[in-house]
């Protein structure tokens, strides 16, 4: 994180002279005020100036990147990630070789890899902001077989006239399952349960 301390004979001045060295503007640092400035006993003797120490604001997104590239590579995967902005929001994407292993077991990998991204982004953001992880465009393809397992589902509790209880997952994921089902004829859904064992219920109506 790139810092200076500066001095000035006002603390405008030292903001200034702070903004110049960074080569920033002032939306992008915050500022301390290490010490006032104090005028010359007249006009003579004993003036001090003001001395600031200001720092460029972290860039979440920024953060977010250099973390998981650093991980990724610790991890033994090579990997590229690049960002971009979708409809529900800014996604990293991860593609290269042995991705699988950083998807893991029904995504709890890349569940995981999502959780801590968003803690490195947003722990000195004074804003906070929504990351999410995908991998070779898994996230679209767990989609499809969710909204296919719903479907399948439904038609079980339909027909058997039970309760049918799906595998635990995660918020997300019961999100899915729900928008699949909130139109469907002759089924509800809920969730039962809790974290990280909380799971849907397709109930027959």
């Amino acid at each position: 994180m790139k810092k200076v301390t500066v001095s000035g004979k006002t603390v405008e001045e030292a903001v200034e002279s702070g903004l110049v060295k960074l080569e920033a503007t002032l939306e992008d640092v915050e500022y301390n005020v290490l010490e006032e400035p104090q005028k010359a006993l007249f006009g003579l003797l004993g003036g001090k100036p003001a001395v600031i120490e200001m720092k460029v604001k972290p860039d979440p997104l920024n953060e977010a990147l250099v973390f998981l590239r650093e991980t990724i590579d610790k991890m033994g995967v090579s990997a590229y990630v690049e960002p971009e902005e979708r409809e529900e929001g800014t996604y990293l994407n991860i593609s290269g070789t042995d991705i699988g292993v950083l998807i893991g077991k029904r995504g709890q990998t890349l569940d995981s890899l999502q959780y801590l991204v968003n803690l490195v982004a947003n722990r000195e953001s004074d804003n906070y902001v929504r990351l999410y992880l995908d991998a070779e465009g898994y996230r679209e393809r767990r989609k499809e077989a969710l909204v296919t397992l719903a479907g399948r589902l439904s038609e079980k509790a339909v027909r058997t006239r039970r309760e049918v209880r799906l595998e635990p997952m995660n918020a997300h994921e019961r999100k899915i399952i729900h928008t699949a089902l909130q139109n469907v004829q002759g089924v509800s859904t809920y969730s039962d349960g809790q974290e990280p064992h909380r799971r849907i219920v397709v109930v027959p109506k």
